[in-house]
């Protein structure tokens, strides 16, 4: 019996209809980052190990897809030493592109000018559950600046992600928060050793909601008047001004935490100075559960479709500190190729020309017929035109119901009056609407 074909879970196959909208996505993302100046670079799918644990926080660590050495090199070791996962499993799938970015950073210092600004699109890997809008391969779209400590760098992410959604026409909020003001919080209620559990709770507050945070919280072993003390933190309302105003109040005591207000002070002052429209929210329980975050963090929701979030990153101060090259600050944002583009579908956001590969498609009437066309065909392709001809003469009803399926919008028609006349028939498919072309015209009219 011939085997099923299939694929493994939370992986896709894209159509050629899916990926002329994905490039679309990838184009826009692309266009964008270009405006300010970043340049493009890729990584191996593939990282050692050593490069990627521990970069993740231990619920990341364990995501990571592990790739078996050879078969030929498992087979010559005891069986003890098979047992031993360091052993036959050097290398990963890459779990995000920030990471492989530092670690080329570090590896190609000599040949980079700093500040070094690049994007990057290309597919992560991570061992998850597969389940609506997460999969276990997606693509993610990074856009980061290193050597450089200026907040206008944060401004700029601002302005990018206004940029995309703009030009998408995705209606989004975006989120931010910084991390020193979190270690203010654990530190105002005197558990600044937990912080990163008070992170990784904190961080499903939207999820799980306040009273399941303070159970894990004291799960964590966070005492009950700790938690009283920061559940009102939460909470906080009023504008961002607002909010920044009552946190020097209540964090003042803690030098980070009274910095990190600062910083987010004068990145919400910048954003306003450049005219930014797009809505900016200081969200306290934001906290980004990745351990290499030290400054502002970024999330954007979608205002109009439940998802999660479709594009998030944040300030990294010493990442490339654990490859060898400290105190090299970065920040840097990913937008969620695979969300976004759940989203555009399900509002139906794609322009109409993304969804055909064809602009115009000749019917094959036969020998002279063909031969009439192709210097049309080339006038218009000439012309950056997607064009074709039906291969066959077939019967016109089959060449009709192929431009159909392939959603292409214009049919020429040139069968034996109109070589007499030298004028083509052009059917608009969407309309049905008929009308005669010169020869000549021909190009002009559907260019």
């Amino acid at each position: 019996m011939a085997q099923k074909p299939s694929i493994p879970k939370g992986t896709r196959d894209f159509s050629p209809a899916e990926m002329m909208r994905r490039t679309y996505i990838f184009e826009t993302v692309k266009s964008v980052f270009r405006t300010y100046g970043f340049a493009p670079l890729e990584t191996p799918a593939m990282e050692n190990l050593s490069t990627l644990l521990g970069k993740y926080g231990d619920e990341g660590d364990k995501l990571l897809f592990k790739i078996l050495n050879s078969g030929d090199y498992a087979a010559g070791l005891a069986d003890a030493e098979v047992r031993s996962a360091s052993r036959i499993c050097e290398k990963g799938l890459r779990y995000d592109l920030t990471v492989p970015f530092a670690r080329y950073v570090v590896q190609h210092q000599g040949e980079i000018t700093f500040p070094f600004k690049r994007y990057q699109i290309q597919p992560v890997w991570r061992a998850d559950r597969p389940q609506k809008g997460r999969y276990r391969e997606f693509y993610q779209c990074d856009v980061d600046v290193i050597g450089s400590r200026s907040l206008l760098n944060e401004v700029e992410l601002i302005e990018i992600v206004e940029r995309i959604f703009g030009k998408l026409g995705i209606g989004v909020t975006l989120k931010m928060n910084n991390r020193k003001i979190l270690y203010g919080i654990a530190e105002t209620i005197g558990h600044a050793d937990k912080m990163m559990d008070i992170t990784v709770a904190i961080d499903k507050l939207e999820k799980i909601g306040i009273d399941n945070v303070k159970a894990e919280l004291a799960g964590r072993g966070l005492d009950d008047e700790a938690i009283a003390k920061l559940q009102p933190i939460l909470e906080l309302s009023g504008s961002n001004d607002e909010k920044l105003a009552k946190l020097r109040e209540v964090i003042g005591g803690s030098a980070t935490g009274l910095r990190g207000v600062e910083e987010m002070a004068e990145i919400f002052g910048y954003a306003k100075s450049s005219g930014i429209s797009l809505p900016v929210e200081l969200d306290l329980s934001l906290a980004r559960g990745l351990n290499y975050y030290t400054g502002a963090i970024f999330e954007v929701k979608a205002n109009d479709f439940a998802i999660g979030s479709i594009c998030g990153g944040g300030r990294y101060d010493d990442l490339t500190g654990i490859f060898g090259m400290p105190d090299t600050s970065g920040v840097g944002i990913s937008f969620g190729a695979d969300r976004i583009y759940d989203v555009m579908v399900g509002l139906d956001l794609f322009p109409e020309e993304v969804n055909f590969s064809t602009k115009v498609l000749f019917v094959n009437l036969g020998a002279e017929e063909c031969m009439a066309s192709l210097g049309m065909m080339r006038a218009l392709r000439d012309r950056g035109v997607a064009t074709e001809i039906y291969p066959e003469a077939a019967k016109m009803k089959k060449q009709m119901e192929y431009a159909n399926r392939r959603m292409i919008p214009y049919v020429v028609i040139v069968g034996s009056n109109e070589l007499e006349t030298r004028s083509a028939t052009v059917k608009n498919m969407r309309t049905g609407e008929q009308r005669t072309v010169s020869f000549d015209a021909l190009c002009d009219e559907l260019a």
